[in-house]
């Protein structure tokens, strides 16, 4: 690409390499104080979150001014895991922290923002300049195909009604059926007391079965006959001593207990619990847990775009004989020494998307192509 400059930070080198491999264009040095006499049209910075996440944020904030300095006409940030990224609404009388990160950007020089899986694609609205929020669902939609065996016989799931939008959007594209888990938090938390009853039973309280209510009671026995995944029973199993019809699990949490309940049929089926970021892993393997051991799945593939695994999160991962593969994008930095610690996890290079999002943005081309293809 002519007069086009690419910059690195240092959260991410390997991401960088891969993306200026693809477009063949060399990495610039970021000790240049300035560039050529001629003005550069485009720069490109290229600066994911890590570990290191405040850090990160400066360093790409001197950089855009530096460029901007440097004579560089439109500055472009490339940021694939948005830092702060889940700080995007207030609880209680905290910062909304993504929308000060956006502020920042702005006034360090940026013109324009590439970034991927937003938590919230209503942040969008946080930034005084243009934003392409890109997809990582093409891709791995197409790893699914491509690499896991019998995945027509597969269920997408959510681990959270909150992930529903982006569970059912990947279940449309490989034409597959999607489910939910309801995870209904325990009376026992510090604002449980004036939340209302939902008719789910406590471990250990009274009569463990919930009563199922149909139109009719015909319709409604051969209804039951037909759900794999019906609440019966928080015991291990349910009245006819079959496994499957124990759907409702009890976890204990910091907050007290909590139960699981699966809104669909995974028996006998591939499971993708789907999310956008993986942090800690709690929710997950209890995810898991409840899909192998009480609705009978055959295998739970955890998948989301950007894998922080925070503290010891691959070690719980390793340890689940649930969880059958753990695939992430290389949005996000992964210690090579955390990588070796788990046998189950699969990194899908992303670098193809960014690459062309960068060409495509140099030429003046939309990159709404890439909202719906791998590359």
């Amino acid at each position: 690409m002519r007069n086009t400059k690419i910059l690195a930070g240092s959260s991410h080198p390997e991401l960088a390499a891969l993306v200026t491999k693809r477009l063949g264009t060399p990495l610039s040095e970021c000790t240049l104080k300035k560039f050529s006499n001629k003005e550069t049209n485009d720069v490109f910075i290229i600066q994911s979150g890590s570990n290191n996440m405040n850090d990160n944020i400066i360093e790409l904030c001197i950089m855009i001014q530096a460029a901007r300095i440097g004579s560089g006409k439109r500055i472009t940030a490339v940021l694939p895991y948005f830092p702060y990224c889940k700080q995007s609404k207030r609880k209680g009388r905290t910062s909304i922290t993504a929308k000060l990160v956006a502020n920042m950007l702005a006034v360090a020089g940026v013109d324009h923002i590439i970034t991927m899986d937003l938590h919230a694609s209503q942040m969008q609205g946080f930034f005084q300049r243009p934003v392409d929020n890109l997809y990582a669902e093409p891709v791995i939609a197409r790893w699914i195909t491509q690499t896991v065996p019998n995945w027509q016989n597969g269920v997408v799931v959510s681990k959270n009604a909150g992930g529903a939008k982006r569970v059912t959007s990947l279940a449309d594209a490989l034409r597959l059926d999607f489910a939910l888990i309801h995870k209904d938090r325990s009376r026992m938390g510090p604002q449980g007391q004036n939340r209302p009853y939902s008719g789910m039973p406590k471990s250990g309280e009274g009569d463990s079965t919930v009563r199922v209510y149909e139109e009719e009671a015909t319709a409604a026995k051969e209804d039951a006959a037909a759900l794999t995944a019906s609440i019966s029973s928080l015991n291990d199993t349910g009245a006819n001593g079959d496994i499957l019809n124990a759907a409702v699990t009890v976890v204990a949490d910091k907050d007290g207990e909590s139960t699981i309940t699966l809104v669909g049929d995974v028996n006998g089926k591939v499971a993708f619990l789907t999310d956008d970021i993986i942090d800690n892993v709690g929710t997950f393997v209890d995810a898991a847990d409840h899909l192998v051991k009480k609705c009978g799945a055959d295998k739970v593939y955890i998948i989301a775009t950007h894998g922080v695994l925070s503290g010891d999160a691959i070690k719980k991962i390793q340890a689940c004989d649930s969880v059958y593969k753990l695939v992430v994008t290389n949005t996000f930095p992964i210690p090579k020494e955390k990588i070796d610690q788990c046998s189950k996890l699969i990194v899908i290079d992303i670098s193809n998307t960014l690459a062309e999002a960068i060409r495509r943005t140099h030429n003046g081309e939309s990159v709404s192509y890439l909202f719906n293809h791998a590359e």
